[in-house]
């Protein structure tokens, strides 16, 4: 059963058995799949690449977990809720990880990014995993339990010119989570935001510009497991990227621009 600490984190001595995990074929969500799956687990698998979303599912089977999969593009947002509720329907979803996501940058020699992909960046990053949070929030506060993590960004602390639908939708959600969490913690369900810096994955590599603090996908799909237990409110990996939080904010709009608009890739 769940209850609420004295500093208002939710916390659950029952360990997750039916787990939801979108973008379950990428490189974070693979390895979240991976570091869950176990005798007893039963797995609701969501991704985009139906391959790699098959494989996935047969390395949980041979762990001992039932896996099941849906590969769909939740831009679809009302088909997505409808699913997520369908699932949940089938067997209460004890932990939900929204890992879906895009991340993209200008492209070389354009000014700005293009609108059809500021669009489809909002969609995917923002609107349909807080409308898919927010669905399964209230029928997780209904039976006075549950875990939801959402995976932000360390790039939501920041402008950046040179990828701003990815910042401002990772900032989006960001205040979305907090807001969530504070909504339904007194029912007993936990909303952890995860900040991770630069992840190792196939996708990750495809971005130009270097990668500091670099992570493995395995490390982190470990943390983000100890703070859905703990309940924790916020995750950022690694630590100093918390600094750079801090610093960003501190550092007079003039500076601070200067140091924004130098961090571009080049063309």
């Amino acid at each position: 059963m769940s209850k609420i600490s004295a500093s208002g984190r939710v916390s659950t001595t029952i360990d997750p058995v039916n787990i939801l995990i979108t973008g379950a074929s990428g490189g974070l969500g693979g390895a979240l799949a991976r570091y869950y799956a176990r005798p007893g687990v039963r797995f609701s698998l969501w991704g985009r690449d139906a391959a790699k979303l098959a494989a996935i599912a047969d390395a949980c089977r041979a762990a001992g977990a039932v896996a099941e999969v849906r590969s769909l593009d939740i831009a679809d947002v009302g088909g997505a809720v409808a699913a997520l509720r369908a699932a949940d329907a089938a067997g209460p979803i004890d932990l939900a990880i929204l890992a879906s996501g895009l991340g993209d940058i200008r492209a070389a020699g354009d000014r700005v990014e293009d609108a059809a992909s500021v669009a489809r960046l909002a969609m995917v990053n923002f609107t349909a995993p807080a409308a898919m949070a927010a669905a399964l929030a209230d029928r997780m506060a209904a039976r006075a339990r549950g875990r939801i993590v959402l995976i932000g960004s360390a790039a939501g602390f920041h402008a950046l010119p040179f990828a701003a639908a990815y910042s401002g939708s990772k900032a989006g959600l960001a205040r979305f989570a907090e807001a969530l969490r504070l909504s339904v913690r007194r029912y007993g369900v936990s909303v952890t935001l995860v900040s991770p810096g630069f992840i190792d994955t196939a996708a990750g590599r495809e971005i130009p510009g270097p990668k500091p603090m670099l992570m493995r996908p395995h490390a982190v799909a470990a943390r983000i497991a100890r703070a859905a237990a703990r309940g924790e409110a916020h995750v950022v990996m690694p630590w100093p990227f918390t600094v750079l939080r801090w610093l960003d904010r501190a550092l007079p709009r003039p500076l601070r621009d200067r140091v924004l608009s130098g961090l571009a890739p080049p063309d």
